[in-house]
């Protein structure tokens, strides 16, 4: 099979969606793979290291879309991209259709294969390819809603280990999956105190039994929320439905409840965001306020910290898309139940019904 590795032109975006230890793979396997030039600079690897492991390095995006049969990257496609891709191409990658109608209608229309990381499921329900890009993102909310905490910045000028003498910050965590897990961690780990709140018991005793004691855990409805948001520094949406809008836990109205500086890191922005007044930003410009309460809603979060994100993107990636390339995709979904879950668009028709219902449609919904 044809390969082909774009760079990726989201603002900001420094991943790749494939590594030099990933192309060997395929080389090996006597496929062909076209990367783009400088594609993997921004994560660290250069032109040269693809070469080496057998790739083609191509000049354009054009290049490349015309060359391959299956496209790998990180994030969906945007506008500029429309137009390349065709009924003939599968296009493997982090699509979040449930977010975006417009980009939903361009892929219907393409006629393309579109295979969703986000979806890829296991038979105990986990998201293999989704996993460890949550685990970055919830580190990384934690980092990024400290120094946002930083009064120069609009913050409250709380540091969230406090010092001797002076209480830590509160952090409130937005569900107990992978994001809210690795965001408690982080801030457990700076000294904060945290309350990590999600409906599914069961996660919430896994969560009591791991973490240490400054962690607290309680069932998330509505009226906890809007007591806890009252005295909570920083708060953290990572609230996920698979392949759905995530809920929205905080309302315009609850903002008035929070104290000036509060700062809102709303991870499941990719989705649609968990908080009302979510609307995607850019790492160029992260952060808008609204009632005096900071938004920090980067829709690519693992994308500024791209070496460590693209490695253990690739690490996952990899056996699906070397199974895909193989086996090509038909066959590859008809043998492997987590990676059929993956088929969001097939043939200009949605075949993921949470897609469908995220807009009204009926699942053979066509542009």
């Amino acid at each position: 099979m044809k390969i082909g590795v774009p760079k990726e032109i989201k603002n900001n975006e420094n991943r790749v969606g494939m590594t030099p230890a990933g192309v060997f793979e395929l080389t090996k396997n006597n496929h062909d793979v076209y990367v783009q030039k400088s594609a993997g600079l921004g994560s660290g690897f250069f032109d040269e290291d693809y070469m080496e492991v057998g790739a083609v390095v191509l000049d354009t995006i054009e290049e490349i879309y015309a060359a391959a049969d299956m496209i790998v990257k990180v994030k969906e496609p945007i506008e500029q991209e429309y137009p390349l891709i065709k009924s003939h191409h599968v296009v493997f990658t982090y699509f979040h259709f449930a977010s975006s109608e417009t980009l939903t209608k361009a892929m219907i229309k393409s006629g393309a294969v579109c295979i969703a990381y986000e979806t890829v499921e296991c038979e105990n329900g986990t998201l293999p390819l989704l996993t460890p890009m949550s685990e970055v993102a919830g580190r990384m909310a934690v980092q990024q809603g400290a120094k946002y905490l930083e009064k120069p910045i609009k913050g409250r000028g709380v540091l969230l280990g406090g010092v001797p003498g002076v209480p830590p910050g509160k952090v409130l965590v937005l569900g107990a999956g992978t994001v809210g897990i690795q965001a408690a961690k982080m801030a457990a780990g700076l000294g904060a105190h945290v309350t990590i709140m999600d409906i599914n018991m069961k996660q919430l005793r896994y969560v009591n039994d791991v973490m240490p004691n400054h962690v607290v855990t309680e069932f998330s409805s509505e009226f906890n929320i809007r007591t806890r948001i009252k005295d909570h520094d920083l708060i953290i949406g990572g609230v996920l439905i698979k392949g759905a809008k995530a809920p929205k836990l905080i309302t315009r109205d609850m903002l008035k409840e929070m104290r000036p500086g509060t700062v809102i890191v709303d991870v499941a922005v990719d989705q649609g965001g968990c908080i009302e007044t979510t609307k995607a930003t850019t790492h160029e410009d992260p952060t808008y306020i609204i009632d005096d309460v900071v938004h920090y809603c980067v829709a690519n979060m693992p994308g500024a910290v791209p070496y460590t994100s693209t490695l253990a993107l690739t690490n996952v990636t990899l056996p699906y898309v070397l199974k895909l390339a193989n086996q090509g995709w038909e066959k590859a979904c008809e043998t492997d139940e987590s990676l059929s879950k993956g088929l969001n668009v097939v043939d200009g028709k949605i075949v993921y019904e949470e897609i469908a219902e995220a807009f009204n449609w009926s699942m053979d919904a066509m542009a």
